[in-house]
């Protein structure tokens, strides 16, 4: 599964918060939502992401192996 825990610090390293990333860049909130609870988003999101806060995706994302993740 994809983990977006390390976004969490790298926002935090950042000049940028939740708040600048809706209203300044117009993330929207449920994308804001979707990195609180892992869930899936598309890869123009995360590139919108790096490019906000200058950084690499592996600063946003990691993937967690997980029995959840469906069977190929």
């Amino acid at each position: 599964m994809i983990n977006y825990s390390p976004f969490w610090k790298t926002l935090e390293k950042s000049r940028e918060s939740t708040y600048t990333l809706i209203y300044k860049y117009h993330i929207s909130s449920a994308t804001i939502d979707k990195l609180r609870k892992n869930r899936p988003m598309n890869t123009t999101t995360l590139n919108d992401l790096c490019r906000i806060l200058n950084c690499r995706l592996e600063d946003i994302a990691r993937y967690v192996p997980s029995e959840e993740d469906s069977r190929l």
